[in-house]
């Protein structure tokens, strides 16, 4: 099980991680949630309905990485062949976001939440028992969870990586060791690979 998901009898995921690799994907998902921001009733609202019908942004974000995280919905108008039909996707676009982006925000951020509560329980098991790792159990809820954040995580590593295709995934792995993007595309590669076996884990 080291390294990869395995599927759990009933259903669910598990996954051996150590001590660094728990620190590593924890750092990560706090990185993701303070970029992502708090949420409207985190805000200023105490209103549950003010909060319902509380629109989001209608421009795309400025970060490169919150652009990928967020899309416009309705392609890039930047590439647009035609100014009438640039502007007709750019105002559809704006129109998708204000009243989808809020609830993206929510279950992004619910999603990297997810993940550091259940490493800091499995950090907690680590310590007691003192042998520098510790086995995390997801239900298939919780895997879809974690599933959902560690995409997240690769978007965002591969957003400052600045890889748009597979020919960009495969460059990576030709990098010098004293290149200072190794590092993240060490992680970026790891990611995939327990993203992958933890599809594997959901399939029929």
């Amino acid at each position: 099980m080291p390294g990869q998901f395995e599927a759990l009898p009933g259903g669910g995921a598990a996954v051996a991680l150590d001590d660094v690799e728990i620190s590593i994907i924890r750092s990560l998902a706090v990185q993701l949630l303070e970029l992502i921001g708090p949420g409207p009733a985190e805000d200023a609202s105490d209103d549950p309905l003010a909060e319902l019908f509380a629109e989001g942004p209608s421009e795309p974000p400025s970060d490169p990485v919150l652009r990928r995280l967020f899309p416009d919905a309705y392609g890039d108008p930047e590439r647009s062949p035609r100014p009438a039909e640039a502007e007709e996707e750019r105002a559809h676009s704006a129109e998708f976001r204000r009243y989808t982006e809020n609830d993206l925000r929510a279950g992004k951020r619910e999603n990297a939440l997810a993940v550091i509560r259940a490493l800091d329980a499995l950090a907690s098991d680590s310590a007691s028992s003192g042998d520098g790792g510790a086995v995390l159990k997801l239900s298939e809820a919780e895997s879809r969870q974690w599933l959902g954040a560690l995409n997240d995580l690769r978007l965002a590593i591969g957003s400052r990586l600045e890889i748009t295709d597979e020919d960009d995934t495969d460059l990576l792995y030709r990098l010098p060791d004293e290149d200072p993007r190794k590092p993240m595309v060490m992680a970026y590669l790891w990611l995939g690979g327990l993203q992958e076996t933890l599809v594997t884990t959901l399939l029929p």
